[in-house]
């Protein structure tokens, strides 16, 4: 019972690890622009060796960035819930805390989803055809594995039930 919940905390918070890493880095894609590299994320792109804000409010950047902070912030309070359920505290006897972090993983698989869909479909729709040399990169790649690991941990977190 317990190597369950220990699976599933060590899913969450390697998930959770990739979720901050993916969010913050600014390596979602890739492009060749005048001849020259660059590459974007969520809050900063990159030529030349040099990196600018994005100061644009574009609505699927801002809802990236949403969902990503919302699964990262609904994954750690699922492993908040998972460690607790370690605990025997009487006053919680009635509220089964390793259900409740299995559906805080579930939940935050569900947000990075929301994410790393409107990101990929106006990637592929609109930036695609505007840059020719163009492709994912690592921190797009980091997200789909967060996805993964919280799914996997929510899974874990529920077969204890």
């Amino acid at each position: 019972m317990y190597s369950f919940m220990g699976g599933g905390l060590f899913c969450a918070i390697v998930g959770n690890i990739l979720l901050v890493v993916s969010t913050a880095t600014d390596y979602w894609m890739q492009y060749r622009l005048s001849g020259n590299y660059a590459h974007q994320g969520l809050w900063r792109y990159c030529m030349s060796n040099k990196c600018y804000m994005q100061t644009d409010s574009i609505a699927y950047w801002n809802a990236t960035r949403a969902f990503m902070i919302l699964s990262g912030m609904s994954c750690f309070a699922g492993i908040i819930a998972g460690i607790m359920s370690f605990s025997h505290f009487s006053s919680f006897e009635r509220f089964n805390r390793s259900f409740a972090a299995g559906i805080m993983f579930f939940i935050s698989t569900f947000f990075v989803l929301l994410a790393m869909a409107i990101y990929t479909g106006v990637t592929i729709n609109f930036l695609g055809r505007r840059f020719g040399d163009w492709r994912f990169s690592w921190s797009y790649i980091l997200g789909w594995v967060a996805m993964l690991m919280t799914f996997f941990a929510g899974n874990k977190q529920a077969a204890k039930l």
